[in-house]
């Protein structure tokens, strides 16, 4: 019997699809969004580049419901880089903001929840608490119908720490702003990184 205390191996990804992320979540009723590169590429309508993971957040109140159309999961959190089995009858402590889920029959990981605050009216950016909007502004719909979070917003999480995916995700998707997200960028760049790069000129 596998001892599922143990991570498997953190590199063991086949992640879903977004659209197949949201056959999971189909019976949901609770917020969630995809976030990450796979956000973009929602915005973009097609598939731009190969994604090591799948990422959506929910909220932590929520946590339960989602586990439930997860069930066939197993669940780790995810902390400083330390994956800790979570037994089915617990939810993550405060201190977690992030689940990975792993299919034990495919032997791979499939989603990486991300726990966030807030509230099913309003979306709070989960490094500085004063940046908060009503989750109307901040969710996008693909035209199939899948919530992805707005692209300025995911830009700005990926300027902490920009990776070289970070800079292709950034480029590709530069063009495609209309104004009122390249200024919601410039706007929360400027208060939060001041000098980055990506700070384009109004």
């Amino acid at each position: 019997m596998t001892d599922r205390t143990l991570a498997p191996d953190q590199a063991l990804w086949n992640s879903w699809t977004p659209a197949e992320l949201a056959v999971r979540l189909k019976t949901v009723s609770r917020p969630w969004c995809v976030v990450g590169g796979w956000a973009l590429d929602l915005w973009l309508g097609e598939k731009t580049r190969e994604h090591d993971d799948i990422e959506f957040t929910m909220l932590r109140d929520d946590f339960r419901e989602f586990r439930h159309a997860f069930g066939d999961l197993d669940m780790y959190t995810a902390k400083a880089g330390v994956l800790t089995f979570l037994p089915a009858d617990h939810i993550p402590g405060l201190d977690i903001q992030q689940v990975w889920c792993f299919d034990p029959v495919a032997q791979a990981w499939r989603v990486d929840m991300m726990i966030e605050s807030g509230s099913p009216e309003v979306w709070v950016y989960k490094r500085d608490g004063a940046l908060r909007f009503p989750r109307t502004e901040m969710l996008y719909s693909s035209s199939e119908g899948i919530p992805y979070l707005r692209p300025a917003a995911i830009l700005l999480f990926k300027a902490l720490r920009v990776r070289p995916k970070d800079e292709e995700d950034f480029h590709k998707t530069l063009p495609t702003l209309p104004a009122e997200e390249l200024a919601w960028l410039r706007q929360h760049l400027l208060k939060l990184h001041p000098g980055h790069h990506w700070i384009i000129p109004s």
